[in-house]
């Protein structure tokens, strides 16, 4: 049976990557994206054009630009765009900061969606590290 575009791979189906969908990295920032969409949807309605909308598109762009550089030809352009998406994590970072500085958002709510953002940046700094020693 073919897969929908939107399914999630199987591990055990293939251990090569056949996507960027395929990619730790994406799927760790479509879920960071998904979190901050829920997060953001508790913010008052006034933030609806300042922090709520600078976020999500921060959010967005990290894994927008995990795909966009996968799917260009070469290894330099790749490493570019995962720095343009490791760039708007850290912008989301420093949000998620103002948000409890602002008294928006405990530590406590802050915290699963903190950890999403660290590990996240671990994964893409790994695959930095390796697109880079294979230059």
């Amino acid at each position: 049976m073919e897969k929908l575009w939107m399914e999630m791979p199987n591990e055990k189906e293939s251990s090569a990557l056949q996507s960027y969908r395929d990619l730790d990295a994406w799927q760790h920032a479509m879920d960071l994206v998904q979190l901050t969409y829920e997060l953001t949807s508790t913010l008052p309605t006034d933030e609806r054009f300042g922090l709520t909308s600078q976020m999500r598109r921060a959010a967005v762009s990290i894994p927008s630009n995990i795909a966009e550089g996968y799917g260009r030809r070469h290894r330099g352009d790749y490493i570019h765009h995962l720095s343009i998406a490791n760039g708007s994590l850290k912008e989301l970072e420093t949000q998620f900061i103002l948000l409890s500085r602002l008294n928006y958002a405990s530590k406590e709510q802050l915290h699963p969606i903190w950890q999403k953002a660290q590990e996240t940046g671990r994964i893409m700094f790994r695959l930095i590290q390796a697109l880079e020693a294979t230059k």
